[in-house]
């Protein structure tokens, strides 16, 4: 900091200085307030996620219907499939041209662990086309 003479040299200019003392008082203020307001902030949200709501699409005869329920037993057109059948007729599907869609049907309570299994040994096998089936009734 510079502070005048008192000689008289007849230097009569402005000092020309910025005074950062309350600027760093300012920043200390926002830092206390941001440190005190963050863990405020990260609260958690509950989401129901399976809810949705969509257009009714017509089927294919030659769309494969896979369904899952809440204990995770996988069904396919309708028919109880274990993880090799399921396998099997991924595989076989994805042979035939056109490829057939994949309709997921999940019920609500079917852990998404199960689900993310299922699309990934289909895409494993070869089945690229894979869709999820909402009822468009429930989400009114």
């Amino acid at each position: 900091m510079a502070f005048a003479s008192l000689e008289g040299s007849g230097d009569n200019e402005a000092l020309a200085e910025i005074n950062m003392v309350p600027l760093i008082d300012v920043m200390l203020v926002l830092l206390i307030i941001f440190m005190v307001t963050a863990p405020l902030l990260t609260h958690a949200v509950k989401v129901d996620l399976p809810k949705a709501a969509s257009v009714p699409n017509i089927t294919r005869l030659d769309n494969v219907q896979l369904a899952i329920n809440g204990g995770g037993q996988v069904f396919w057109n309708g028919e109880a499939v274990d993880a090799a059948q399921f396998a099997a007729r991924a595989k076989a599907a994805a042979t035939l041209r056109p490829q057939p869609e994949l309709h997921i049907r999940a019920e609500r309570t079917t852990p998404y662990e199960k689900v993310a299994q299922v699309m990934s040994e289909a895409a494993r096998q070869g089945l690229v086309r894979i869709g999820f089936v909402t009822d468009p009734s429930a989400a009114r």
